[in-house]
């Protein structure tokens, strides 16, 4: 029982937070319109744990993500009141995120620094450029593009349900489309093979022949491509952009991929689990918000499911020594 417990807890858990809230809320929450608004309310932190799971594979950690999707989403609508194209501004931007993330592989696998104290300063560095850039004010009116603004209000039809017109939202689509090349990269190529190798002993790894530090650059160039990926999306999302929209996504991103890695039986990040942590932070929010929670309550909540899901995670890796 108490292996079952460990192993499914995580799944248990989720089941049981659903049930609870489509008991105390039965209008409105075990909705299909209200799924799918959680799908679209999720996107952006799938998309952004998606890219902490690449990192976390190899025991490291990114806390610029957050800083980064804002400073994507604050270069990308400087770049459309300069006149830019769209596709030539998210381009730009994306790259900007690569950018970023390539530095903190640099820092980290080249010059040396642990991860914590590189990505904390690259944080800093990050945000402090958005605000630089934005003069600390929020970009929206016709500074944004409406094809840019209208991506994140689309959609593709799945037909009529009880007589109304259903769609499943473009920004779930982006999403579940990084979720599946994250899977392919980390569990169906030589090189996830390897940044798992990284993750259970490096030092094995380097002597077996793998190239840790250009492993670490790409690892860490694609968690900064996902997360401005992701500033990109929420800028869509809310028309506009301003210098703090991407404050919380790191500490939601972490917390997913523990909650995911306390259903492995080694303890390591996996994707689809990470997907499962971050549905749990997602329906907790959406129920709690319907309950008119208060948001702070809601914060100790996260805080105290990444110490259980962290404490799991170790209970289980002790029990198999």
């Amino acid at each position: 029982m108490l292996q079952i417990l460990r192993r499914y807890g995580t799944l248990i858990g989720f089941v049981a937070i659903v049930i609870f809230f489509s008991v105390m809320l039965p209008a409105t929450f075990p909705t299909l319109k209200n799924w799918l608004n959680i799908t679209q309310q999720l996107s952006m932190l799938t998309v952004v744990a998606a890219g902490m799971t690449i990192v976390m594979v190899m025991g490291d950690f990114d806390l610029s993500v957050g800083s980064m999707a804002t400073l994507s989403g604050i270069v990308a609508a400087m770049l459309f009141v300069a006149g830019v194209p769209v596709p030539a501004a998210v381009a730009i931007a994306l790259a900007v995120g690569l950018a970023g993330g390539l530095v903190n592989g640099v820092l980290v696998s080249v010059i040396g620094i642990l991860p914590f104290v590189a990505t904390l300063a690259t944080l800093t560095i990050f945000s402090g450029v958005a605000f630089v850039l934005s003069g600390g004010k929020t970009i929206s009116g016709r500074a944004i593009p409406p094809d840019f603004a209208d991506f994140a209000k689309s959609g593709v039809a799945l037909g009529d349900v009880a007589g109304v017109a259903v769609s499943l939202p473009t920004l779930t689509i982006v999403a579940v489309l990084v979720v599946g090349l994250v899977y392919i990269l980390l569990e169906q190529t030589s090189v996830g093979r390897r940044l798992y190798a990284i993750g259970g002993n490096i030092e094995a790894a380097h002597l077996a022949g793998v190239a840790v530090k250009r492993l670490k650059l790409i690892a860490f160039s694609l968690t900064g491509l996902a997360a401005a990926g992701a500033g990109l999306m929420y800028a869509s999302r809310v028309a506009s952009a301003n210098p703090t929209q991407g404050s919380g996504l790191m500490l939601n991103a972490i917390a997913a991929v523990f909650l995911g890695m306390s259903m492995s039986e080694e303890g390591e990040p996996r994707i689809l689990a990470t997907v499962l942590g971050v549905l749990i932070l997602g329906v907790l929010d959406n129920g709690l918000t319907q309950m008119s929670v208060d948001s702070y309550v809601r914060q100790i909540l996260v805080g105290a499911i990444i110490v259980l899901a962290v404490a799991a995670s170790a209970l289980g890796k002790r029990s198999r020594r």
